[in-house]
């Protein structure tokens, strides 16, 4: 974690509707609910990488009726973000959501909530180095469950590495479900969903380091 970046005061400018990343947080939100829409099961699990004060997750769920079918693990590491993060599925009643105060960058913060159903990385990507970026997807399958859908973020700022990342995702057997990238602004938002056979995740190991 680096010392220049606030990383609770980071989530501010979501209270202006207008700004990028409130507009980035819809758009995951969207996402978030068109995967539930489209599960018809009893119980999912769900996964939130470095999920910060958890505004997507929690965003997307309070308001639906059927919230109760989903067990959401939110893993992050700054304790002011872990409090908010609690206060917000405190105030949505969100009962199936936790969260866990750990390193996202390491297999052992997941033992005990993989294989999940749906993984949220937004606001990983662009904060990890380009090498990290691949391990991070290749250690997915590691992280999913059959038929699970990963939905991610990440800067198109030069250089933009977008095009290869969607391409770590094919590679790593996932398929392309969603690709968006507004013109206006410099976010991007994809959502892919796994095809093939889960792996078994190590119960520790460095997947990645949060630089910021």
């Amino acid at each position: 974690m680096t010392a220049a970046t606030d990383w609770h005061d980071w989530h501010l400018p979501y209270d202006d509707d207008t700004s990028p990343l409130s507009r980035r947080l819809r758009l995951v939100q969207q996402h978030i609910n068109e995967w539930l829409d489209r599960r018809s099961d009893s119980s999912l699990r769900v996964v939130s990488v470095c999920a910060g004060q958890g505004r997507d997750l929690i965003g997307a769920l309070a308001p639906r009726p059927d919230a109760d079918r989903v067990r959401a693990e939110l893993i992050e590491y700054d304790p002011r973000n872990v409090a908010a993060a609690r206060a917000g599925i405190a105030a949505a009643k969100l009962t199936g959501f936790t969260v866990t105060q750990a390193d996202a960058g390491d297999f052992a913060a997941y033992r005990m909530v993989v294989p999940a159903d749906l993984v949220v990385l937004a606001g990983v990507l662009g904060n990890i180095s380009e090498q990290d970026v691949r391990a991070t997807v290749d250690a997915l399958p590691r992280l999913c469950a059959s038929d699970a859908t990963v939905i991610w973020t990440r800067t198109r700022r030069d250089p933009d590495l977008t095009p290869a990342v969607r391409g770590w995702f094919a590679a790593a057997g996932f398929a392309e479900e969603a690709f968006d990238a507004p013109s206006d602004v410099l976010f991007s938002v994809g959502v892919h969903r796994f095809h093939e056979q889960p792996r078994r995740a190590p119960s520790s190991g460095r997947i990645f380091t949060f630089t910021g």
